[in-house]
C-alpha cells in the first residue's frame, strides 16, 4: 500500500511531500506517545499521530517511517513542515480521531503496532 492508496482510505489531505506519495507502507504506527515510537522496531511505516509538533517530524525521522499522517484536523506547524521538506518526511492530514483512522487502515493488509 502507498502514502497515496492510505490518504484515499483516510480522506487525509497532503501538506507537504507529493513526490514522495508512491512509496510503499508496509505497517501502521499509531501513537500519542513518541516514547511508544521510538521502541518500535519495524520500517517502512507510516506514523499516525495526535501530536503535531517539530518532534514528531524528528521522530519519525530518526525512526525510518515514510511519512506521518496527523488525525483530528490538526495542521503542522510550519516548522514542522519545514522540517519534513528537509528530511524528506510527506506529512498527511485526516479529520478523523486515531481510532477511526486506524479502524479504516484495518484489514489493509498492514501491520499494526
Amino acid at each position: 500500500m502507498t502514502i497515496r492508496d492510505i490518504m484515499k482510505k483516510c480522506d487525509a489531505e497532503l501538506v507537504t511531500g507529493e513526490e514522495f506519495l508512491d512509496r510503499e507502507i508496509q505497517a501502521v504506527c499509531a501513537s500519542d506517545l513518541l516514547s511508544d515510537v521510538l521502541a518500535t522496531d519495524k520500517h517502512d511505516f507510516i506514523l499516525v499521530t495526535g501530536l503535531c509538533t517539530p518532534q514528531v517530524v524528528r521522530t519519525a525521522e530518526l525512526m525510518g517511517s515514510h511519512g506521518v499522517m496527523f488525525v483530528r484536523k490538526k495542521y503542522p506547524p510550519q516548522e514542522a513542515i519545514g522540517m519534513a521538506k528537509v528530511h524528506e518526511v510527506p506529512l498527511i492530514c485526516t479529520k478523523h480521531d486515531l481510532f477511526e483512522t486506524c479502524c479504516k487502515l484495518a484489514g489493509s493488509g498492514l501491520e499494526q503496532y
